[in-house]
């Protein structure tokens, strides 16, 4: 059962699913997926208040090599205990959940099985009702009904398929159509170039299905066929190859945008015609500043490692309030929704990541979603004769920053975790720092001899304390670093060796 439950992961379930990588040993097996299948499908009888027999349920998979195995036996797992089931195949994360949008397909849950950017070998599954993507809690409570699940055989040879994608498709290019106030057979991007680079993940649609359907030239596009092994970079708009390669390609091929997905793609980031990259603060500005016109004074929900410029750029540029909140894009989303539900219109909640949920699209974190609105912002501007990169040219410039990770050396790492986080806030305010508000960790402005910020927290999952640090000057990271070092001296079971 303990092995079980060590498969949960925030609001996921993730594992290592394929040999090949040394001490990393299989723990998510067809077998288990055949386990949570069949809890899946009873702890949605439970919500719902439908028999088993009376649910719909639709699954898909993103590129990874133990997608097919996975996806068999969890189908097996979802059929044995009594629910039709509908094989999507080859499908995005935001894509399952809008599933359970269409009219044409109303299913009354889903599953996605992926593990987002993690490496080949990874895998896991994440599950959608009407209400959005499964909590944290309902994992935990998913996962214990499995526990008491046995394997069960099933002929599934009659499962209907659907595709998925190309209803999905047909749903972004009228979103397209619909913000140019046009038709497809306008075809209203046509004299743009946009080069998409979905890493070999799912996400190869976009360019194929979307952008050249509607006239533009996908010229330099790469990686779109599937590839589970992901043999030419790592699918993450974070990975700092990933994004050099969606450069290159704008720059080589003249290109007015890149755009790039992860896997799965519920991320993503961009780069100008110039070859500047859109990603973390970046790509937060440029769909707040697209959202700005049709929501003034709203608020702007981000993770916490976003910086001042940010801050800057959202409340004196665009006229908006900034909420800096939590690191975890169920966070940030669950705040938004929070928010709205109140009477506080919150338009997008975004971490640096690129996972961004807009209110207009049911708080969905959906990357696919998020490029339509930059494609639209491009075509609008190309007409006007304008740059896109002009949404945010005032945006200060990144100068310099740095992550630095602090392993806690006790076992009981939370509670000294936790002390660590109290004494240095307390010697902050004792040395006169400026402490902004705060939901998770301890935030430090700085604006004398040392211009910028940091942010040390607790990894909620880990033995280990992220410090981020920004400094708005060269050479500000270094004396900041030498405040850290400072306000986190004695504390003998924290290793800062990373700041040397």
């Amino acid at each position: 059962m303990s092995d079980l439950m060590k498969l949960q992961n925030g609001s996921d379930v993730r594992g290592i699913a394929v040999e090949g990588v040394a001490d990393e040993p299989v723990n998510l097996t067809p077998a288990i997926a055949n386990r949570i299948g069949q809890a899946f499908v009873e702890w949605l009888s439970k919500k719902t208040g439908k028999a088993c027999s009376e649910l719909k349920v639709g699954i898909g998979r993103d590129s990874r090599i133990s997608g097919p195995a996975l996806e068999e036996e969890a189908v097996k797992g979802m059929k044995a205990a009594g629910a039709a089931v509908t094989r999507c195949g080859l499908a995005t994360t935001p894509s399952m959940f809008m599933s359970i949008v269409f009219d044409k397909t109303a299913f009354d849950g889903s599953v996605m099985i992926t593990a987002s950017h993690l490496p080949y070998n990874r895998n896991g599954l994440k599950f959608f009702d009407k209400d959005g993507g499964l909590e944290h809690d309902d994992i935990t409570d998913i996962l214990k009904i499995a526990c008491g699940k046995t394997e069960a055989a099933c002929d599934i040879s009659g499962c209907a398929q659907f595709n998925l994608l190309e209803l999905y498709a047909s749903h972004l290019r009228s979103s397209i159509c619909k913000g140019l106030d046009s038709t497809e057979a306008d075809a209203p991007l046509k004299g743009l170039k946009i080069t998409v680079d979905a890493g070999n993940g799912a996400g190869g649609f976009f360019a194929s299905e979307i952008l050249a359907k509607l006239g533009a030239d996908i010229t330099g596009s790469q990686f779109l066929d599937p590839d589970g092994m992901f043999p030419n970079h790592i699918p993450n708009p974070e990975n700092k190859a990933a994004m050099e390669a969606i450069k290159s390609a704008v720059l080589n091929n003249k290109a007015d945008l890149g755009l790039i997905f992860d896997t799965d793609v519920d991320r993503m980031s961009a780069v100008f015609a110039n070859g500047e990259e859109v990603n973390r603060d970046a790509i937060i500005a440029m769909i707040a500043a697209i959202l700005a016109p049709e929501n003034p004074g709203s608020t702007i929900i981000t993770d916490s490692v976003t910086s001042d410029r940010l801050t800057y750029f959202l409340e004196e540029v665009l006229g908006l309030k900034h909420l800096c909140y939590m690191r975890g894009y169920k966070n940030v989303i669950n705040k938004q929704k929070e928010l709205n539900a109140a009477g506080t219109n919150a338009p997008l909640a975004m971490e640096t990541s690129g996972h961004g949920a807009l209110k207009e699209n049911y708080y969905l974190d959906d990357g696919a979603y998020l490029a339509v609105k930059m494609v639209i912002a491009l075509a609008k501007a190309n007409k006007k004769g304008q740059r896109l990169d002009s949404l945010i040219e005032k945006l200060p410039p990144l100068v310099e920053e740095g992550e630095y990770r602090f392993k806690i050396k006790t076992e009981d790492f939370k509670s000294y975790g936790k002390d660590v986080l109290a004494q240095f806030k307390a010697r902050a305010e004792k040395a006169g720092y400026k402490l902004p508000q705060s939901f998770e960790g301890v935030r430090i402005s700085f604006d004398g001899d040392a211009k910028g910020w940091m942010l040390l927290r607790l990894s909620l999952h880990d033995p280990v304390m992220p410090l981020n640090i920004e400094g708005s000057r060269k050479g500000d990271v270094e004396k900041i670093k030498t405040i850290a070092k400072e306000l986190l001296a004695g504390f003998d079971e924290l290793d800062m060796s990373a700041l040397n």
